[in-house]
């Protein structure tokens, strides 16, 4: 089958607009629907290059504020023709049990036990149906949250993929005990486990394949790479929020600049690299040997001449 591109999406309601004081509503606009950057405009670049993607709702603040933020999320994308799975952020409902996040409060996956996580998960995905989404089939945890008892819930209740798994995230909080260099499908505990893709810096440092981690020119040399050494899957990450402003206010340009420069580069490589749903990996090559790309010294550079800017002159506008 060759590679597979999944461009996957976070998409949430952000706990930093909550603690900020701000009701769902504002907090949707800032977070789901940022400056006209938001869920609604990557679902329209992806429609223009003819694109599949992945949208992982965190269903979880609707124990605070009921289904309507969530149900608008889902109908977004599914009226888009896009996929919807499962995320979560277990704060939400600790905040809903207790109505403060208190010092110790665990804000990761990991924080609970089996049975805690299994809970959550359960809890997460009853929600989702009920929002208006077929049942899940993949999972993604918030903050790249997992171990063996992650996969192990998420097996229990017959979710067959996880893509929780991120070397730049390891040991912790994602551990899940895999070497942070595997960037290939590979079947853990009776689930799917399905990486986010990596770089290998100069020095042996990672950088994770996410819009606001790395540049376009590295995005693209490692679509390159994974096609080359015949990767299964190229994972890519974004959030609902990402192309803006942390405070939700303004578009960054370059985060921008990156998300529509990757959507073209992919509708040129779709024969090399179609985009994919996780419904449509069922024949996933398994335990596939590969390593991460290697980025070059001079790519490092740009990247730090670009989050420079992008933080110090985008996020203050």
């Amino acid at each position: 089958m060759g590679t597979r591109a999944l461009i996957t999406v976070d998409t949430e309601l952000t706990w930093r607009h909550h603690w900020a004081g701000r009701g769902w509503a504002d907090n949707y606009a800032r977070s789901v629907e940022p400056a006209a950057v938001g869920l609604s405009y990557q679902l329209k670049q992806l429609a223009r290059h003819r694109l599949k993607g992945v949208f992982f709702v965190d269903p979880m603040p609707a124990v605070l504020f009921g289904l309507e933020p969530v149900k608008r999320m889902v109908d977004t994308v599914l009226m888009a023709g896009q996929e919807v799975q499962l995320h979560i952020h277990p704060m939400w409902d600790e905040a809903s049990r207790h109505g403060v996040i208190g010092d110790d409060a665990d804000f990761e996956l990991t924080g609970f036990d089996r049975e805690g996580q299994r809970r959550l998960i359960e809890q997460a995905r009853t929600i989702l149906v009920e929002a208006g989404a077929p049942e899940p089939i993949a999972f993604r945890s918030g903050s790249y949250a997992v171990n063996a008892d992650t996969l192990h819930a998420l097996a229990d209740l017959g979710i067959r993929y996880d893509s929780s798994h991120n070397g730049c995230a390891a040991p912790w909080p994602s551990a899940l005990g895999l070497d942070a260099e595997w960037v290939t499908p590979v079947k853990q505990h009776g689930v799917i486990e399905v990486p986010v893709s990596q770089m290998s810096q100069p020095g042996g440092a990672l950088r994770h394949m996410q819009i606001c981690a790395v540049t376009l020119g590295e995005m693209k040399a490692g679509l390159d790479f994974a096609v080359v050494n015949d990767h299964p899957v190229f994972t890519i990450v974004s959030h609902s929020f990402e192309l803006a402003t942390r405070d939700g206010r303004r578009a960054n340009k370059i985060a921008k600049r990156r998300f529509d420069g990757l959507c073209a580069y992919l509708a040129e490589r779709r024969d090399e690299a179609p985009t994919a749903h996780f419904a449509d990996l069922g024949d996933l090559c398994l335990k596939t040997e590969g390593e991460p790309a290697s980025v070059s010294p001079v790519r490092v550079a740009h990247r730090m001449a670009e989050q420079l800017w992008s933080n110090m002159v985008e996020e203050r506008g």
